[in-house]
Formats: structure tokens, sequence, C-alpha cells
């Protein structure tokens, strides 16, 4: 299923390009501090562990309803974490 694989390599980039982008952001900012962007890295790998989760589960009924469901999600997550980076 190639779908599957897609959504898992979605899931992995996505997520990874956001804390690629936290830890550039603390690069950049050495005088603040960095427990709100780390507590967005942590935010970012419990979302990449249950969306990878949900992404295995068995005794799916709809798996194309699933997937889809799962990438929107991924949408979501994805830009609530970049807004929050923006925030900081």
């Amino acid at each position: 299923m190639a779908n599957v694989k897609n959504l898992k390599k979605d899931i992995n980039y996505v997520l990874g390009d956001i804390i690629e982008a936290v830890y550039i952001w603390e690069y950049a900012n050495t005088d603040k501090d960095t427990k709100k962007s780390e507590a967005l890295i942590d935010e970012a790998i419990a979302t990449f562990d249950a969306l990878i989760e949900k992404v295995n589960a068995k005794g799916v009924e709809d798996k194309k309803v699933h997937f889809k469901s799962i990438a929107k999600e991924l949408e979501a997550k994805g830009q609530s974490l970049i807004d929050k980076i923006n925030k900081l």
C-alpha cells in the first residue's frame, strides 16, 4: 500500500521540519529562554507517535476514510505547531 508509505513519510517530514524550525529558532535566539521551544519539540514528538500509532492500527473498517482523517489531523496539528513557533 503505497498510500500508507507516503502518509508515514509525510508525517515524518512535516514534524521533522517543525522540530528543525524550533532548533533554528533556538540557535538564532540564544539569549531567550528555551522552555517553550523545548515544549514544542516534545509536543511534535508526541504528535508523531500518536499519528504513527493511528496509521499502524489494525482492524480499521474503512481504511480510506481512516487515512484521510489522519492526513487532516496531521495538517491541523502541523499548522497549530507552526503558529506556536511563530509566537515564540
